[in-house]
C-alpha cells in the first residue's frame, strides 16, 4: 500500500522538527519535505505534490490562509491545521477553516514542543483521515473542522442510560424535532442545509464535532448567512421553530421535554466515541424524548458516531436520512449508520433541506 505523502509548512523550526518526528515513526506515513513558508512548501511542491499538507496559519511572506484558498482553488488537497488557538487567534483559524481545511489541532502558544510530543496520536489521526477525505466536495465557503482527542471509545451509555424509547405508539404532536450529526466536512454541508430552510422550520438540535470555542464562531458565521436563527446552545435553551442550536465543543447535548415543551440540557462528561458533543448522546436522547416526532439526519463524517444513535431513533419510530456517499467529503458517519439498517432514506446532500421542510 502506497504510503500518504506529507508536506509540512510552519514557520517554526520546532514545530516542523516535532512533527516531521511524530509522523515519520509511522509505516504508512512518509514526510516528503518542510518548508518555512508557503512560498516555499509551493516551489518544493511543484515536482512531487503531497497527499497531505499540515500548516500552521501565521507566517511570514505569504499566510496560511491566503496559500490555503489558493492550493483549494488550484489543486484541492487535504490540509490539516496545527495553529495556536487563543480568544484572539480562534477567528483567524476559523477563515482558514472556511477555506477549505478537514481537521484542525490546536496548539498553545507556550511549550508547543512537549504538546505536540503529547499529541502525537492526535497527529497521525488527523493525517490519516485527511488522506481518505473528498475535498473535491468542499465548497469553496466551507468551514470545516473535526475534534481529535486520543481516549478509550466509550459509547453513550457514559452520558445517558439507555432505557425505553419515546412509544411508537405516541401521538404526533405539533413541533417536530430536527436531529443532525456530523463531522468531518459537515462545516460546509451544514452550511448548505442550513442556508436553504425558510424562517419558519422544524426546530433543529445539531452536533458538529468541532473544538471548544470555534461552535460559538461557527454558530455566528451561519447566523448571518441563514433565514433561521442559529446560535451556540446553552443549558435550557428552548428548542422552538426556527431556531437552530448547535451543541457546544466540550460539551454533550441531549433532548429534555419541560412539559409540552423540548429543551436542551448541555452537560460535561466523558468522551464518547472518542468526542464531545457526540452524535450518539444526543441521537439517543431524541430517541427517548421525541420518538417518532423526530427526523433524524446523519451526515459526512469520519468513524462510526451516531450510528447506533440513529438505529435508535429509528427503533422509536422517528424517520431517519443519510447524506449519500457521493457528496461525503468521508462517508463514514453514514455507512455506518446504514450498514446498522437504522437509515430509511439516502439522499444528496442538496436534498437534505427538502427533507427537512417537507418532514411532517
Amino acid at each position: 500500500m502506497a504510503k500518504i505523502r506529507v508536506m509540512i509548512v510552519d514557520d517554526s523550526a520546532v514545530v516542523r522538527q516535532v512533527i516531521r518526528e511524530n509522523l515519520e515513526r509511522e509505516a504508512d506515513i512518509e514526510v516528503i519535505g518542510a518548508a518555512a513558508d508557503p512560498l516555499f512548501a509551493l516551489e518544493r511542491m511543484k515536482n512531487n505534490w503531497p497527499d497531505v499538507i499540515t500548516l500552521d496559519v501565521e507566517m511570514p511572506r505569504m499566510d496560511g490562509i491566503t496559500f490555503l484558498r489558493k492550493i483549494m482553488s488550484e489543486h484541492p488537497t487535504p490540509v490539516v491545521i496545527c495553529s495556536s488557538l487563543a480568544e484572539k487567534g480562534a477567528e483567524t483559524t476559523m477563515e482558514a477553516l472556511a477555506a477549505g481545511a478537514v481537521a484542525i489541532i490546536t496548539k498553545p502558544k507556550m511549550g508547543v514542543k512537549q504538546f505536540l510530543q503529547d499529541a502525537s496520536n492526535d497527529l497521525v489521526t488527523a493525517v490519516r483521515s485527511a488522506a481518505r477525505s473528498n475535498v473535491r466536495n468542499i465548497h469553496p465557503s466551507a468551514r470545516t473542522a473535526a475534534s481529535l482527542t486520543p481516549s478509550p471509545k466509550l459509547t453513550a451509555d457514559a452520558v445517558l442510560a439507555a432505557r425505553a424509547a419515546a412509544s411508537t405508539a405516541m401521538s404526533k404532536t405539533t413541533e417536530s424535532i430536527i436531529a443532525i450529526g456530523t463531522s468531518t466536512g459537515g462545516t460546509q454541508a451544514l452550511e448548505v442545509v442550513l442556508t436553504m430552510l425558510p424562517a419558519v422550520s422544524p426546530g433543529i438540535v445539531v452536533v458538529q464535532h468541532m473544538p471548544e470555542k470555534f461552535t460559538a464562531l461557527f454558530a455566528e458565521r451561519l447566523n448571518t448567512l441563514c433565514k433561521v436563527e442559529v446560535r451556540e446552545a446553552q443549558n435550557n435553551d428552548r428548542v422552538i421553530p426556527g431556531r437552530v442550536l448547535i451543541a457546544p465543543g466540550g460539551r454533550h447535548m441531549m433532548l429534555r421535554r419541560s412539559g409540552a415543551q423540548y429543551i436542551v440540557e448541555v452537560v460535561d462528561g466523558p468522551l464518547v466515541n472518542r468526542h464531545k458533543p457526540s452524535v450518539d448522546v444526543l441521537f439517543r436522547s431524541v430517541a427517548q424524548v421525541a420518538g417518532k416526532n423526530a427526523l433524524g439526519i446523519i451526515m459526512t463524517g469520519m468513524g462510526d458516531d451516531g450510528a447506533r444513535g440513529m438505529n435508535e431513533m429509528h427503533e422509536a419510530g422517528a424517520f431517519t436520512v443519510a447524506q449519500d456517499e457521493a457528496t461525503c467529503v468521508v462517508f463514514g458517519m453514514p455507512k455506518e449508520a446504514i450498514k446498522l439498517g437504522g437509515v430509511d432514506k439516502i439522499v444528496p446532500l442538496e436534498f437534505i433541506a427538502r427533507e427537512i421542510i417537507t418532514y411532517e
